[in-house]
């Protein structure tokens, strides 16, 4: 990957960079190419899950530190086959210290269950960043660049074999390009190796109820996926 890729975010947004670039395959050590990699990214790069655990409730890296009441690293199996990974805490979730517990939550197991899967069971969950947003906005460039070694080395200890991504935010972060879930969904990406798929959001679909349907769709394509996988 070409670690100085400007990455978009929404629509037009501002440009920002990822302060460190995956691993190329599941499984093979860190890149040893050159890489100006600064030393909290080093740090983070290094960290087991209880350090890990224990810099995202401390991190004071972006402003979104100052409003946070609690930060939210992620909850599942650390082994786990299924990575998902949507935008950010919402106002439960930063409540509560544990992503998609509200109404989005609720409807993430269901979408969980319709495919024989439960939450903490081969799954794991995570968010773009770990602090919520002031009134559920998206992410700026800065904050999503700030949490990206969090979400880089729960990867990295996780070794998932299927990656999916919850909405567009979490879509560009993982992908490093802009994207429509239109035109990301229903086929099967990379991630260092990894395969990724796009969906929708959970709160996107109680909002737009005639995409469940697609989000059904999706559900059924990540599940030949991974049968695949196996």
């Amino acid at each position: 990957m070409n670690r100085d890729q400007l990455l978009k975010e929404m629509e037009l947004g501002p440009i920002w960079k990822l302060r460190q670039p995956p691993r190329k395959k599941r499984g093979e050590p860190a890149s040893a190419e050159p890489a100006p990699v600064d030393d909290r990214t080093a740090a983070i790069a290094a960290m087991g899950w209880e350090e890990l655990g224990q810099a995202v409730a401390a991190c004071t890296a972006c402003p979104l530190c100052q409003t946070r009441k609690q930060a939210v690293l992620g909850v599942g199996d650390v082994n786990a086959d299924w990575l998902f990974v949507g935008e950010g805490p919402g106002a439960e979730e930063d409540e509560r210290g544990e992503p998609f517990v509200g109404q989005a939550g609720k409807l993430l197991d269901a979408m969980l269950a319709a495919i024989d899967l439960r939450r903490g069971e081969g799954v794991y969950i995570a968010n773009a960043v770990k602090c919520r947003p002031p009134g559920n906005r998206t992410p700026e460039p800065a904050e999503t660049a700030a949490c990206w070694p969090f979400l880089a080395r729960q990867i990295e200890l996780i070794r998932p074999k299927l990656i999916v991504t919850l909405g567009k935010p979490a879509a560009q972060t993982l992908l490093q390009q802009e994207v429509t879930i239109a035109r990301a969904r229903d086929m099967v990406h990379d991630f260092a190796g990894i395969p990724l798929i796009v969906t929708y959001h959970p709160a996107y679909l109680l909002r737009n109820l005639p995409d469940k349907a697609k989000a059904w769709e999706d559900l059924c394509f990540m599940r030949k996926t991974m049968a695949s996988l196996r």
